[in-house]
């Protein structure tokens, strides 16, 4: 009787403990953050936590759609999947195959779209270790963890970025550096010069886009120059791109870039020049001979300051101003139709004309002294003295050249000169009509023809390398080519041996 009352005692105290249990258990899952469900084994809810029915309540289940307590979890599941959900059918087959005792658990990251704002959970699965069997599912917000992913992975493609147009720019100012400019600084008092210099001055401290007339090796570039660093502009990058000096079917990725696999041999992505020039200047260099079928593309970005990289479908917008220089008549070009007139238009809101040497003369001497002390130290030459005759003599050349080829005159003058006295070349001594063409009723187009074709002779037809006939004329080999080009000079044919 007393073993009686004892075991009738004890098993009231176990349960007692085990109501405690419960109790402490219930408590325990009703205070977490995660929400949590525990599921029989044929997919129904048999009980949820505060947190998994708040969550459902904040995201507009009413009890009509609530996936709680009694409702098959399966088949939430299952219906989420047939309308496209892939990490509900991740879940269903997750939760499979720790009912099957195949794997211990599984757990699974996935976004769920509330009403507010995206959120992002990881799902994780654990048996039930009772004789029932079943599983507990507990989904953990980690939204902000995966918003500080996002936002730090927003950050390192903005520095990877910031990084690749740093590396460009770097790469393009080393090319500048190894880039011979044509002269430092605008040198000259003539009043030619002086009227270009007032038009750079009006101009400079606009946003207007500005081209840059003049014969080859007046200093276009120069001028260019000068009207960017007088510029709000002056603390961003000023860009070159050559025109004539690019092939065509590369000069669309050197404008606007390309991302990777866009044609053969683009191994990797390449940042345009207008990218590299936002915020600055983009300096186009001979635009004239820029290609038909690219010059609507340049008006775009002239008119909306959107481009494209080459392959890719990416809008891109930029704030460059567009500062071009011609040698050519694009007056011309436009009525032979192989430059447009609007894209003219758009260039030359402000024309700045750069006056030839030949008009500008009284400029020639300081220019000369300019060049003789720029070059004294790298030719280690020591020139005090030019005598009267060279002066005179250079005076009076008409320079078809203009500045360019100057300097590389006085360049080789100094090379010849074993002391302090400038040394001009045995032609350069000669009287000025003995230097002319031998027929003085020759236009000034075949006079041009005759020097070049006489320069190329001499260089037996070299264009580049040493000894080439374009830095005798002081010409660059591009502008050689299409001179040669327009006034039809030609190679003759090799005789036979």
């Amino acid at each position: 009787m007393v073993a009686s009352i004892r075991d009738i005692s004890s098993r009231r105290d176990l349960q007692q403990k085990l109501r405690e249990t419960a109790d402490f258990n219930t408590a325990t899952l009703a205070s977490l953050q995660d929400h949590i469900a525990v599921v029989s084994p044929n997919g129904h809810i048999l009980s949820v936590n505060r947190a998994w029915t708040q969550f459902a309540h904040n995201n507009g289940a009413g009890p009509d759609l609530a996936i709680g307590e009694g409702i098959d979890y399966f088949d939430a599941c299952r219906s989420a999947a047939a309308q496209g959900s892939e990490s509900a059918r991740e879940a269903l087959a997750g939760i499979q195959s720790v009912l099957d005792g195949t794997r211990s658990s599984f757990s699974a990251e996935y976004a769920c779209d509330s009403p507010e704002t995206e959120r992002w959970f990881v799902m994780t699965v654990l048996a039930l270790q009772s004789s029932g069997g079943g599983v507990i599912i507990s989904h953990t917000d980690i939204t902000r963890r995966k918003t500080a992913e996002h936002r730090l992975q927003n950050a390192l493609d903005e520095v990877k970025s910031l990084k690749d147009r740093l590396r460009m720019e770097n790469t393009y100012l080393q090319e500048e550096i190894q880039r011979t400019h044509n002269f430092e600084e605008i040198v000259g008092t003539s009043d030619e010069l002086k009227l270009t210099l007032q038009k750079v001055e009006h101009v400079s401290p606009t946003d207007a886009n500005t081209i840059i007339l003049g014969e080859t090796g007046t200093g276009k570039e120069l001028i260019a120059r000068a009207i960017h660093d007088r510029s709000e502009r002056r603390n961003h990058p000023l860009v070159k791109v050559n025109c004539a000096a690019l092939p065509g079917t590369l000069i669309e990725s050197e404008l606007f870039g390309h991302i990777k696999g866009a044609f053969t041999g683009a191994g990797a992505d390449r940042t345009g020049r207008f990218e590299l020039a936002d915020g600055g200047t983009l300096f186009l260099d001979e635009v004239g001979e820029l290609p038909l079928e690219l010059q609507s593309k340049l008006l775009r970005v002239l008119q909306d300051g959107e481009f494209e990289r080459l392959g890719s479908p990416v809008t891109q917008k930029v704030d460059v101003r567009v500062i071009a220089a011609t040698n050519r008549d694009l007056s011309k070009a436009m009525n032979e139709g192989t430059f447009r007139a609007d894209l003219y238009y758009r260039l030359a809101v402000f024309p700045v004309e750069v006056p030839p040497l030949r008009v500008r003369r009284r400029d020639i001497p300081l220019l000369v002294w300019h060049f003789i002390e720029k070059k004294q130290t790298t030719l280690s030459r020591k020139i005090e003295r030019i005598p009267d005759p060279a002066m005179d003599a250079l005076m009076q050349y008409d320079w078809p050249g203009n500045i360019r080829e100057l300097e590389n005159v006085v360049e080789r003058a100094m090379i010849l000169s074993p002391g302090s006295t400038l040394v001009l070349d045995d032609l350069f001594l000669l009287p000025a009509e003995q230097r002319r063409s031998r027929n003085p009723r020759q236009s000034l187009e075949e006079i041009e023809r005759t020097q070049i074709s006489e320069i190329l002779e001499e260089c037996h037809w070299k264009i580049k390398g040493d000894g080439n006939a374009a830095e005798r004329l002081g010409l660059k080999p591009s502008t050689l080519r299409y001179r040669m080009n327009r006034l039809g000079i030609e190679r003759p044919p090799k005789r036979p041996r």
